[in-house]
């Protein structure tokens, strides 16, 4: 089966503004599932192994789609960097949300997409934004999560928040590529103004979708104990875990090799496993 790979498909969202997507399937003449792949914090859909993990799902017949999220510091000149700091700096949960519902309504109209059949996969951050995404829309039929947040509070507390409302910007920086990222204060009056949205507990506990929970039990950014959390919330959900994985499942930027991580490996295989099982 001959795989098909289109880059960097221009999508426009009024809400936000325009930004990338990546699509790969298998010419079988039959409609596929649709999934979806939602980066994290500091991600975009080129990092690491990415193309090679979509290359694994299309081959095991699904329509595969990545995007990067238009504030994720990405620009469409640039899609591999974060050339646009201040975008970055203006990203809130409300233009994740939008952007990943332009996806699904784009991709789903597609002549080899099954619209009954659509899946999204979440990594990190994007995993609660995909729960929360999954609560929404009920065309999602599947729901996996890798090493995802079990919470989107994830800001300064006490007075390193005083200081960031005084400031109106603080910065994290980014290990990998040496800059200052900055967060303006826009982002956290974003999640307090739609806090009952952004609860992802309830989104978890409330979602119809299949779920599968995937996380490595040496991950450095996100606790194991919040893939348990959201196995708690959602019991009839399946928690997958890999011993000695790390947050990215073995993979980092830039990737060279030919192949899959061993652990990103085992996390694609279960996923074409769950989804082949549980959801189809």
């Amino acid at each position: 089966m001959d795989l098909i790979i289109k880059k960097d498909i221009l999508l426009e969202n009024p809400e936000t503004k325009g930004f990338l997507a990546d699509v790969y399937y298998g010419e079988t003449g039959e409609k596929l599932p649709l999934v979806i792949f939602v980066h994290g914090y500091k991600g975009y859909k080129d990092w690491g192994a990415w193309d090679l993990m979509a290359e694994k799902f299309a081959g095991a017949g699904f329509f595969f789609v990545k995007f990067n999220f238009s504030h994720n510091g990405t620009t469409l000149n640039n899609p591999h960097h974060f050339a646009d700091l201040k975008a970055f700096g203006n990203n809130n949960y409300s233009k994740e949300l939008s952007d990943l519902g332009i996806v699904i309504d784009h991709f789903i109209k597609d002549s080899h997409v099954d619209d009954q059949k659509i899946v999204l996969i979440g990594h990190s951050r994007g995993g609660g934004i995909s729960i929360i995404k999954t609560f929404e829309d009920e065309r999602i039929n599947g729901l996996i999560t890798l090493a995802s947040v079990d919470t989107l509070e994830r800001f300064p507390t006490g007075e390193a928040l005083e200081n960031w409302k005084k400031e109106g910007v603080y910065h994290v920086l980014n290990g990998r590529t040496n800059q200052e990222m900055p967060h303006y204060y826009q982002f956290y009056e974003n999640y307090e103004q739609h806090i009952h949205r952004f609860d992802v507990e309830r989104a978890t506990e409330m979602a119809k979708a299949h779920m599968l929970i995937i996380h490595g039990t040496t991950d450095e950014s996100v606790e194991e104990k919040q893939a348990e959390h959201l196995h708690l919330l959602h019991p009839d959900s399946e928690l997958f875990l890999i011993e000695n994985a790390n947050h990215t499942f073995g993979a980092k930027e830039p990737w060279e090799e030919k192949n899959l991580p061993k652990d990103l490996n085992t996390a694609t295989e279960k996923c074409i496993e769950f989804i082949k099982e549980k959801v189809l």
